[in-house]
């Protein structure tokens, strides 16, 4: 008997793939049709026989076929919900799911691994409609439907007609990198708001704002700023989320040394643990006594979060950028604590970077790389602080402000009491 060639077993693959979706997605509309005791015309056979139409079409006479087996299907659907118009809750999801497998039956001839994904999603949508209504319906607030909006059109509408070029003389404005930051502080509000929302704003706030702090610290002590700001009786967790957010950069910034130069992270190693010791135990107390107030009232009207707030802050770090160039470009590159200072201003994992990769050219010693990093997480703190005050105001820096201090000195300590590393 002679073996399948490649082409038949395609054909073999995709029709057994269109049956497993015309299965799968009709034997969630039997499911359905039972357990509402509703007489619906297309149970699992129906949905079955019509994915094999759909691949069977596309095999045999190619588009116009399916083309043609697709409205044959379509009408009679139009039928079927025409002598089922006057049910309590008629629906049309039946009915475009019946003319959706068919063609997802004729996608499997062409692509059956696209076409199994496609028609499971689709089978998973039509279990889930009772979940999903009621997020919709009993979960999801107006507004927080509106946020989600607005960051979808920020990522997906905005980003892509940016320029990805700088504009400035200095050649460090690009439009899509500040963009992204805003989209960035945005995601991070978003975040937050989630985690209150399913373990309460004691717990879940400062959780969101360790995980931030792998993706931007400045951007989370932002953001947990405006939100203490719109929610003062979360500025304590908020707080807590803020500090604990430095935990993170000391992590990540332990991580890209280890990954440029070693050497550097082997004298970094004491200011480092010691910054983060300091921002673990200070985030955690705070933690704590947000833990002893008792649970507010969440307010459902309330936003994920502030683009105006996302805004200014880009704003901020452009203007920093700006000066950071500026300095560099009338000082040069001689002047390595400087560079390194106003690097920190906007982020103290550059400082880090760039003296690390000194350090592994042979430029520098990584002892001689220390002090610039250090010098970059002090005036990092400073830029932390600002953001801090601009977006909580003076209650939300005065229970911020100290962590983020002690944690910056914490930092110096070793190199100070003559302990550094390696």
């Amino acid at each position: 008997m002679p073996a399948f060639d490649g082409a038949t077993r395609d054909v073999a693959l995709g029709l057994l793939v269109a049956l497993g979706i015309g299965l799968l997605i009709g034997a969630e509309r039997e499911r359905r049709k039972q357990d509402e005791a509703q007489g619906a015309a297309a149970g699992i056979r129906t949905f079955t026989v019509a994915a094999l139409a759909g691949a069977v079409s596309l095999q045999v006479g190619g588009l116009a076929m399916l083309c043609t087996t697709t409205l044959v299907v379509g009408l009679l659907t139009t039928v079927s919900y025409w002598t089922t118009r006057h049910t309590q809750d008629p629906g049309l999801t039946t009915e475009v799911a019946l003319v959706l497998t068919v063609l997802l039956g004729a996608m499997a001839m062409r692509d059956a691994t696209v076409a199994a994904m496609a028609g499971v999603t689709t089978a998973v949508l039509l279990a889930a409609k009772l979940p999903l209504q009621r997020f919709v319906g009993s979960v999801l607030t107006q507004r927080e439907l509106w946020d989600g909006l607005m960051l979808a059109a920020a990522t997906l509408v905005v980003l892509p007609l940016l320029p990805d070029r700088a504009l400035d003389p200095y050649g460090v404005l690009n439009p899509r990198t500040l963009w992204l930051l805003i989209i960035l502080v945005l995601v991070l509000s978003a975040a937050g708001h989630v985690a209150v929302r399913l373990v309460g704003a004691r717990f879940g706030l400062p959780l969101a704002g360790l995980l931030g702090g792998f993706v931007s610290s400045t951007a989370t002590i932002g953001a947990m700023g405006a939100r203490s700001r719109r929610n003062p009786s979360e500025r304590p967790a908020a707080a807590a989320a803020a500090v604990l957010s430095t935990v993170a950069t000391m992590i990540q910034m332990a991580v890209l040394l280890a990954a440029i130069s070693p050497q550097t992270l082997q004298a970094a190693t004491p200011s480092l643990a010691a910054g983060g010791a300091v921002a673990l135990a200070f985030g955690l107390a705070t933690t704590l006594r947000a833990l002893r107030r008792p649970a507010a009232q969440e307010a459902r009207r309330d936003g994920a979060f502030s683009l105006t707030g996302a805004m200014a802050f880009s704003a901020t770090v452009a203007v920093v950028l700006l000066m950071s160039a500026a300095a560099r470009k009338h000082f040069g590159q001689g002047g390595l604590l400087l560079a390194g200072g106003l690097a920190g201003l906007v982020d103290a994992h550059a400082t880090a970077i760039s003296m690390g990769a000194l350090a592994a050219a042979g430029e520098i010693g990584p002892r001689a790389a220390l002090i610039p990093i250090l010098l970059g997480i002090t005036t990092n703190t400073v830029s932390k602080l600002v953001v801090a005050t601009a977006g909580g105001g003076k209650s939300f820096l005065l229970r911020v402000g100290p962590g983020l201090v002690l944690v910056a000195a914490a930092c110096w300590a070793p190199l100070l009491l003559g302990r550094p590393g390696g």
